[in-house]
């Protein structure tokens, strides 16, 4: 389709969970609800339309190893482009992917910047590594990187101790979280266990990745300070593997991450049911593929969690809470379309019809 070109998508185009509309157009790359006038040449594209899916915690630019180059990183976002991921919240990245923002067939990615670990404390060549004196440095130069978040690294496995446990001081986070609101940025974190979570939620986070520790206790704390979480399922998923590796070397890690397996769905629905915002994300890109955003939102909805909420977690909700639009009057075209209705059943997402990316169809 040329640049003039004009798109007509027709059938049921869910700007909303509610507000289906049957037809929108695509002028100039952007959408319209009214019929331009004097339109020679129009692509009519049929079936149902949402706005292009998110996946708020994916890694371009990593991979198991570390950074990647631009090839490999081009390749990683074009898998996620094919699965109708059109908005990445990048969670954490050693790669400089700026060159992406001038490529109008990749998806559009929000940076938190490099993620920002203790020594010994994470994964070999992914974070900036820092004893806690030099966190609110590194968080103040991370803000400044990245595109309104920043990554933390809460807990980790302490081989003293042989299990997971936190990775800073409450003072620490405290001090580094009130740097990046003063410069405008969210902060996030990555936390599996339980013991983390209290501090970094009273110490004013606004996002904790993957939430496995999250337990009774705390859902209220969580709920009443509006924190979401980004449960990454499919990779929870990968636990009972993790566990099984570390049986004769750490033990108490082993059992600590089989039960929090266990019960993984119990605490997404948990959360979910306390009104805990919950959004989707794949994790993709460290040792997990890109292009996994339909396996998250089913595994939202095995955890317990109403197909349509599941939907807007990678939609209308996901969008809004990253601040970027979705299927708006003069909105950028970013959609995707499908052969039946997503909402009556999710697995349809995993058959993107038609993908549009800044109001070209992608062949």
């Amino acid at each position: 389709m040329s640049d003039h070109a004009v798109l007509h998508v027709r059938g049921r185009v869910l700007a909303g969970p509610e507000d289906v509309r049957d037809e929108l157009w695509v002028v100039g790359g952007r959408i319209s609800y009214d019929r331009p006038a004097g339109a020679g040449d129009v692509r009519t594209v049929e079936g149902w339309a949402l706005p292009g899916l998110v996946d708020a915690h994916c890694h371009v630019g990593l991979d198991a190893h570390g950074p990647v180059d631009a090839d490999t990183a081009e390749k990683q976002a074009l898998t996620d482009r094919e699965a109708g991921t059109l908005l990445i919240r990048d969670a954490g990245s050693p790669s400089d992917t700026r060159w992406t923002d001038s490529r109008e067939d990749l998806p559009k990615i929000i940076r938190a910047g490099r993620h920002i670990a203790r020594p010994r404390r994470y994964i070999r060549n992914y974070a900036h590594e820092v004893e806690p004196d030099d966190l609110v440095r590194h968080v103040a130069q991370e803000a400044r990187r990245g595109d309104g978040w920043v990554k933390l690294v809460g807990d980790w496995i302490d081989r003293d101790l042989g299990d997971l446990s936190p990775c800073w001081p409450r003072e620490s986070v405290e001090a580094a979280i009130a740097e990046a609101h003063r410069l405008g940025a969210r902060v996030t974190a990555h936390c599996f266990a339980e013991s983390s979570l209290r501090d970094l939620v009273e110490a004013g986070i606004d996002c904790v990745e993957h939430a496995t520790g999250l337990t009774e206790d705390l859902v209220p704390l969580f709920a009443d300070r509006g924190v979401a979480i980004v449960p990454t399922l499919v990779n929870i998923a990968t636990f009972p593997r993790l566990a099984a590796g570390g049986d004769s070397k750490f033990p108490r890690w082993s059992a600590h991450m089989r039960r929090l397996h266990e019960r993984r769905y119990d605490t997404v629905r948990g959360a979910y049911d306390a009104g805990i915002p919950v959004y989707v994300g794949t994790d993709a890109g460290g040792s997990l593929a890109h292009g996994l955003v339909a396996a998250e939102v089913a595994e939202l909805v095995t955890a317990g969690i109403p197909p349509v909420d599941a939907l807007a977690a990678t939609t209308w909700a996901a969008r809004a809470w990253l601040g970027r639009p979705g299927l708006e009057e003069g909105a950028p075209a970013d959609l995707v379309v499908y052969e039946s209705d997503p909402r009556a059943d999710v697995r349809v997402l995993a058959a993107p019809r038609r993908v549009v990316l800044n109001g070209r169809v992608v062949e």
